[in-house]
């Protein structure tokens, strides 16, 4: 994969996907650059990857054919503005930043780069991530091989149309927080029903853990392997019927929702 890759904006997600490429293989560390005006994180970034830091987003973009956008969506246009007319047909612009649709970019950036738009998680932190993908301007089957691959190296990735890649954001992107608040509320009720903080903080953890592990392994219903647990007049139900007296369905339902909402009226805010 002869592609040399930069990076504007050097935060934790960032280093999460240079480092998650180094360790696949796809890219050596020296075939990375990236800049960030928060020192700490650039410096991070160098440690964790083996890139080079640099003084500027142009010199970035200079420096590579490969662009990850890495900055918040309230920064892009200010970015947007600083890259124009240095980037060229030769270059592959993937942005990360919610929100900000394909339009966008292109109004921002002008004609040239080839776009894709990401959603990741912070599990590619651990090489678990959860991405969603849609090809922009000019992007060719090539660069969707390609942006394939390197999301795959920190996790797995599905390719959406942009019309849903706000719901992504909803789901996959905002959703770990959610996960961890529901590790957080199983090892308080473990603690509650005697068992020490760390057993029940490592036992509630591994338990989303191994149940994702299971759906994704086995591809049978979520529902399926829910009623496998269920026996009838078990403890299992019994915990089931709680949960739905306390409306665990509707309140994740509702948060997917609220977040899907949140990036569609960032998308509005940054046209």
């Amino acid at each position: 994969m002869p592609h040399r890759f930069g990076f504007i904006g050097a935060g934790r997600m960032a280093t999460a996907l240079g480092r998650g490429m180094v360790a696949a293989g796809l890219a050596p560390g020296e075939a990375l650059v990236a800049a960030d005006p928060v020192p700490a994180a650039a410096e991070a970034f160098h440690k964790a990857t083996g890139g080079r830091v640099l003084a500027t987003n142009v010199e970035v973009v200079a420096a590579a054919d490969v662009i990850f956008l890495c900055v918040k969506p309230q920064q892009m246009i200010d970015v947007l503005a600083g890259l124009r007319g240095h980037l060229h047909e030769s270059h592959l612009v993937i942005s990360i930043a919610a929100g900000i649709s394909l339009g966008a970019l292109h109004g921002g950036l002008g004609h040239g780069p080839r776009l894709v738009r990401v959603m990741p998680n912070t599990p590619c932190l651990v090489g678990q991530g959860a991405s969603g993908y849609c090809l922009g301007a000019g992007a060719t089957a090539d660069d969707a091989t390609l942006v394939d691959r390197l999301l795959n190296s920190v996790g797995r990735a599905e390719r959406v149309d942009e019309k849903l890649l706000d719901a992504v954001t909803g789901l996959s992107g905002s959703g770990p927080a959610f996960a961890f608040i529901m590790i957080e509320a199983l090892a308080d009720a473990g603690v509650r029903v005697g068992l020490p903080r760390g057993v029940a903080q490592a036992l509630a953890a591994q338990t989303l853990l191994g149940s994702a592990k299971m759906v994704l392994e086995t591809g049978e219903h979520p529902g399926a392997l829910k009623d496998q647990v269920a026996s009838p007049g078990g403890t299992t139900i019994a915990g089931i019927a709680a949960l739905e007296a306390h409306g665990l369905r509707g309140a994740l339902i509702a948060a997917v929702e609220a977040a899907t909402n949140r990036a569609q009226e960032l998308g509005r805010a940054n046209k």
